[in-house]
């Protein structure tokens, strides 16, 4: 618990000096001080200071994790865009149970929401074995794109070791 709230403290201070962008006046950094001890009290008080609230020592992977949604957010634009702008209007809404392979809170809500911001896509119900998602296009809706996802979510936050794959997070 102290690692965390040590973690969460310099985390804090750092985001607080580089929007606050005072570093010379001292009531304005004892302000920031006390103001980061708040955070920490009321954190430990209310028996949260572990690695869900304090994901900051998952930096890298979350790191790696973005980029590949990333590329996965620009693939989906071109699909979507492909769809709606052909003279046709090739669009076929879906709805699907996608299986979550992340178990933990923080899993499930990274995954929910990877899936709504990719777009054409939105998780519409989670239950604690599934989402349900609406698709744009029908074949946004394949199952195995969405495990690929389910896991890198769930490696992101530290659930699952993935064997590192050439070109890949």
């Amino acid at each position: 618990m102290k690692r965390f709230g040590l973690v969460l403290a310099v985390a804090l201070g750092l985001y607080w000096l580089s929007l606050s962008g005072y570093y010379d006046n001292v009531m304005i950094l004892t302000l920031g001080v006390i103001s980061i001890f708040l955070v920490l009290g009321l954190c430990a008080r209310m028996k949260i200071l572990d690695e869900e609230t304090v994901p900051y020592l998952n930096i890298p992977k979350s790191l790696a994790y973005y980029t590949w949604l990333f590329k996965e957010i620009v693939k989906a634009n071109v699909q979507v865009v492909r769809a709606v702008l052909s003279p046709d209007l090739e669009v076929s809404p879906t709805m699907v149970k996608i299986p979550s392979t992340p178990k933990s809170d923080i899993g499930k809500t990274m995954f929910a929401n990877s899936i709504t911001l990719t777009p054409g896509t939105v998780s519409v119900v989670m239950s604690e074995d599934e989402i349900l998602v609406h698709a744009l296009l029908e074949e946004m809706s394949a199952a195995e794109d969405f495990a690929k996802m389910a896991e890198q979510s769930a490696w992101a936050v530290g659930e699952l070791d993935l064997p590192k794959v050439e070109g890949e997070p």
